[in-house]
């Protein structure tokens, strides 16, 4: 430490090193480390990630203090990032290793419900929303400063072990980026934080979809010939021996009559037969034979 107070550079391979060394020792341990990875230049790259940095971003009291923090994720500096319902804990690795928490104050109850409702309707899957592929106007509420979901600075207590005495040193502003990146690969981490339950936001998804009051109309209900002529089956009438029986190609003599009509032709030309007495008719198929 020098005249002011300040530690020693240390040089971006020393600092991997330590921080190697860091993470076998906690993996020695059973700690289930998760370094932040950013490959390239591009710290985020997908909607919630994107949204995460630049609603800090929007923010004076981050604006000036973020920047610092962008090179040390870039190198791999974040060697362990921990998101747990209102807090995240993390291991950067500096001149020594610094422990960082950020403590981010619960979404209330009716801030969620009113989004919740904003977005009703609005978001048609658990993929969609997880993937931020929804309508711009749901992406604009969603991310709306102070009353969307995304923390403002007086939601977010910082803290880390450096002797930096800022409230964000760039320890501090290397984990803000870094749990952008994560929320780039895990999404409902963003949930978690906030202990919500991100299934609600597409729960109203159906409510706004007219109900069904009346039955469709006969015209459009399929029949058992409609199915058989559309999927060019042909389909048994009856069940048992019945079924099995082989439909005779024509009928042997005269006009055909309908299967299902035949007994009733047979009662009504004999009724007419008996009361007029000048009519005859064949019991066997049903045919006048005056």
């Amino acid at each position: 430490m020098d005249f002011y107070g300040w530690r020693p550079y240390v040089s971006v391979a020393e600092r991997r090193r330590k921080a190697a060394k860091a993470m076998a020792k906690l993996k020695k341990k059973g700690h289930p480390v998760s370094p932040v990875v950013v490959e390239g230049r591009t710290i985020v790259k997908t909607f919630w990630g994107k949204a995460w940095c630049e609603n800090l971003e929007q923010y004076s009291d981050f604006a000036n203090r973020l920047p610092r923090g962008r090179t040390y994720v870039r190198n791999g500096s974040v060697i362990d990032l921990q998101i747990a319902p209102g807090e995240i804990k993390a291991l950067v690795s500096g001149s020594e290793i610094y422990e960082v928490a950020v403590k981010v104050a619960p979404v209330a109850k009716a801030r969620w419900q009113s989004i919740c409702k904003d977005c009703a309707g609005a978001i048609d899957s658990l993929i969609e929303l997880l993937q931020g592929r929804f309508s711009k106007g749901v992406m604009e509420r969603v991310c709306r400063q102070k009353s969307g979901l995304f923390p403002s600075p007086h939601e977010i207590q910082l803290s880390c072990s450096c002797p930096d005495w800022a409230g964000m040193c760039k320890h501090v502003a290397a984990v803000l980026y870094g749990i952008g990146a994560r929320l780039d690969h895990q999404p409902e981490l963003l949930f978690r934080l906030h202990n919500v339950d991100e299934k609600e936001l597409i729960a109203g998804a159906g409510k706004a979809l007219p109900q069904a009051k009346r039955a469709p109309a006969a015209g459009k209900v399929l029949g058992g010939e409609d199915l058989a002529a559309l999927f060019g089956l042909e389909m048994a009438q009856g069940t048992g021996a019945d079924a099995a029986k082989p439909k005779r190609a024509k009928a042997r003599v005269g006009k055909k009559v309908p299967a299902v009509r035949v007994g009733r032709a047979r009662s009504a030309l004999r009724a007419v037969g008996a009361s007029a007495g000048n009519s005859r008719i064949d019991n066997r198929d049903g045919h006048d034979t005056r």
